[in-house]
């Protein structure tokens, strides 16, 4: 299984990285009605933060945004599993499948917690070289200002005077 292949059915909802139901069916070679009827026997074991059911006008937000993915067309909406909600999965499907897939979502969540740590990393540096950089643009365009203001005092002409000018 490629990480690639994982890391793009890992959604942001509500703002938390998601997985949803059917793609997770995919990846554990069940069905989706499976999936759902193993969740709801143990529903003890899936609190909110582990697991949720998307409305169908965020899915369809969804759909909308990644419409090269290959999505589903459903009647009932979704539950999307956070990371600890999909290492929950593996305890209730209890197949070799689940524990081998398992693990590689577990290392693709690690991942993008990796990748979006770079990101803040890199936004706090170009915040920085921003704050330094205005502050030398700034006293360029005041070098510009002055270049280009007007003299304050009439300057003496320099060269031949003519007889008109006198």
């Amino acid at each position: 299984m490629e990480l690639d292949v994982i890391q793009n059915m890992i959604f942001e909802v509500r703002g938390q990285r998601v997985m949803l139901d059917f793609h997770l069916a995919e990846l554990y070679e069940v069905e989706t009605k499976v999936l759902k009827q193993a969740v709801r026997r143990n529903i003890d074991r899936f609190p909110k933060d582990f697991m949720f059911e998307i409305s169908m006008e965020e899915y369809r937000k969804l759909r909308s945004q990644f419409v090269t993915l290959d999505w589903l067309s459903v009647k009932y909406a979704p539950f999307a599993f956070t990371e600890q909600g999909v290492a929950m999965l593996s305890s209730v499907l209890r197949s070799d499948r689940a524990i081998k897939v398992n693990i590689e979502i577990m290392r693709a969540f690690v991942v993008m917690r990796k990748l979006s740590m770079n990101y803040a990393e890199l936004e706090n540096r170009i915040d920085a070289l921003e704050e330094k950089y205005d502050d030398q643009f700034s006293e360029v365009f005041q070098a510009l200002r002055f270049l280009i203001e007007p003299p304050k005092t009439e300057r003496r002409k320099i060269g031949y005077i003519t007889d008109n000018e006198k």
